[in-house]
């Protein structure tokens, strides 16, 4: 039996609260798969740890969590640490550090989740963005001169190389062809006169190698648009760290709410760990109030599933949570339930083990 060795960062807020229901879930789908198991090793990593030493993960941090197959993060934040060293202390070390530049992000509205758009069909909000995740608009590269003075600069560089452009590219097209689905780039080349015309051209280049693969290009701005006044043009999405974060904040509006948006931050080479999350943030005005929808987390659990092989179990985890939305009987405030945290968690574990079970007669 292969064990996976997961490291865990629960994190701050309700990261704790939606983790536990995450790892509920996985273990449920190991134990009745039972080829495969999971053994996890906590870390205490995040604000409150940062509050106590300083720092938000240990020195040597990097070092121990290159071990392991996996990390699942539960959120990080919370107030009176700024979110630039919440951020870049720990979430963006890790990114950077283990080269996880391809982000996953998928824009699905599953059977039982709100709808917001009107005149739309629910089969039609289904995208996949695939976001840059280790350079662009969020590669650290700038300066502040003068600080302080009247006469105070600050410079925020984005860093496109053609290394970095050309792999998510090529990453994109890859997943589009394998799904058979069109591929969509978002740039803004029109007023980003280097950057983003680079990242134009790049594109046109690696397609040609692609002609099985439908492709359009939009900026960003009408492709914000777009998304809401007609989302079935947007199968599988490529673009840059900053326009895949914010658009995939739309998405997540779309398809039911910021309960649903679920992450994958992917080092396709293996060459280590890749990390998955929900991207909610910490929530802390609900912490520990067993209020926290744990639906983007087991999402995202199921993202790990499909990452390690285990297609047809992350099928499962969808599948469950699809069907407890359709239920409508055990959900979270959020979602106009009454449920707490842990029994949403407890019933999607309970309907994974039946979806296998049955599969498995």
């Amino acid at each position: 039996m292969k064990t996976w060795k997961i490291a865990v960062i629960a994190g701050d807020g309700i990261g704790p609260e939606v983790i536990d229901e995450g790892i509920k879930v996985l273990n449920t789908a190991a134990e009745a798969d039972g080829t495969f198991a999971f053994d996890y090793t906590y870390f205490p990593w995040g604000c409150e740890y940062y509050t106590k030493t300083g720092k938000m993960m240990d020195e040597d941090g990097i070092e121990k969590l290159k071990e392991f197959d996996a990390i699942y993060l539960g959120a990080v934040g919370f107030p009176g640490v700024p979110d630039h060293i919440s951020l870049w202390d720990l979430l963006l070390r890790i990114r950077k550090s283990f080269d996880q530049y391809v982000n996953i992000r998928p824009v699905k509205l599953l059977d039982g989740a709100h709808l917001p758009l009107v005149d739309v069909d629910r089969k039609d909000v289904d995208m996949l963005f695939i976001r840059e995740n280790s350079e662009g608009e969020y590669s650290g590269a700038g300066d502040w001169l003068f600080k302080g003075q009247p006469h105070e600069v600050v410079m925020q560089n984005g860093v496109f190389s053609r290394k970095g452009t050309e792999r998510i590219i090529r990453y994109a097209f890859e997943t589009a062809k394998k799904e058979g689905r069109s591929l969509t780039s978002i740039s803004k080349a029109n007023a980003l006169n280097y950057s983003m015309v680079f990242w134009d051209q790049v594109f046109e280049e690696v397609s040609a190698e692609y002609p099985e693969v439908e492709t359009a290009s939009y900026l960003v701005d009408a492709a914000a648009m777009l998304m809401i006044k007609d989302p079935k043009r947007f199968e599988v999405v490529v673009t840059s760290n900053l326009f895949g974060d914010i658009l995939t904040d739309l998405g997540a509006a779309l398809a039911g709410g910021i309960g649903l948006a679920a992450g994958a931050n992917i080092n396709p080479e293996r060459d280590f760990p890749s990390m998955f999350e929900p991207v909610h943030g910490s929530a802390p005005d609900i912490a520990g109030q067993g209020l926290a929808n744990p639906l983007a987390t087991i999402w995202s659990a199921s993202q790990m599933l499909d990452f390690f092989g285990y297609e047809n179990r992350g099928k499962n985890v969808l599948q469950a949570i699809e069907q407890l939305m359709v239920e409508g009987e055990v959900l979270t405030p959020d979602m106009k339930g009454s449920a707490s945290t842990s029994e949403v968690g407890s019933r999607v574990a309970e309907i994974v083990g039946t979806l296998i079970a049955n599969e498995k007669k």
